[in-house]
């Protein structure tokens, strides 16, 4: 019996031995994997935001593997000929939501509707090319309603010489990129004109929906929404999440 249990000791302290030697190898394999380097896409120069990146503008550095996510490039052809949301610095990764390809083009669902002249009853004098407003509908006959739950962006403003209408020294567009709230609402009282035209970014839905009613005889009135300048919050949160 004694030869026998000592037999089964052995056996169970060999076991339990190869077990801690493949554990203490696992562990150095996930080391050496932390360790290892990986090369992510990084701009040469500063950015600044509204501006279009050209794969010459871009390099490599390399980062611990560890220390690389999914929302950093690897390619500089990844980044080719999109436009910057908000500032690159200097061998800054660059990471995916800080670009966009055409921030005022309409979504796969969208198109982009010039709102009649004949279908609008107001419009907020303080909107601009990228905001974000509400749409709502009255009339003598048609009951106030807001039409859609959700904010829809605007594509232009133009006057009637068909000019963008905003501050020339200062656009909204950049003011909203830079996280700018004081420029942004600077950019609405300095305009350069009054507002003749509107295109909003709408599903096919929504414009049929706003042609039935303004074919009834309802309005429009385009309201400016705080969720333009509630963008501007987004930005700065997702900019600190991505450091």
């Amino acid at each position: 019996m004694g030869r026998k249990r000592n037999t089964a000791v052995s056996l169970a302290a060999a076991l339990l031995s190869g077990v801690l030697v493949y554990s203490i190898y696992v562990v150095q394999q996930r080391n050496v994997q932390d360790q290892e380097m990986v090369r992510v896409v990084v701009p040469k120069r500063y950015i600044a935001a509204g501006e279009r990146i050209a794969a010459a503008d871009l390099t490599y550095i390399p980062l611990a593997r560890s220390s690389v996510n999914d929302a950093m490039l690897l390619q500089p052809q990844e980044a080719d000929g999109w436009e910057v949301v908000v500032p690159l610095g200097v061998d800054e990764p660059v990471l995916k939501w800080k670009l966009d390809r055409y921030r005022l083009m309409p979504n796969r669902s969208e198109s982009t509707f010039q709102i009649p002249r004949a279908y609008v009853l107001s419009v907020s004098n303080g909107i601009r090319a990228g905001d974000r407003v509400m749409v709502y509908v009255t009339g003598e006959n048609t009951p106030s309603v807001r039409l859609f739950d959700e904010p829809v962006t605007v594509a232009s403003v133009k006057s009637s010489n068909n000019i963008e209408v905003d501050n020339a020294d200062q656009s909204n567009l950049m003011s909203l990129a830079d996280n700018d709230k004081e420029r942004m609402y600077a950019s609405r009282r300095d305009a350069n004109a009054m507002i003749e035209y509107v295109n909003l970014n709408l599903t096919e839905a929504q414009w049929l929906r706003i042609d039935e009613l303004c074919k009834g005889g309802g309005k429009l009135v385009i309201a400016f929404s705080p969720a333009s300048f509630d963008e501007v919050d987004i930005i700065q949160d997702g900019r600190s999440e991505g450091r």
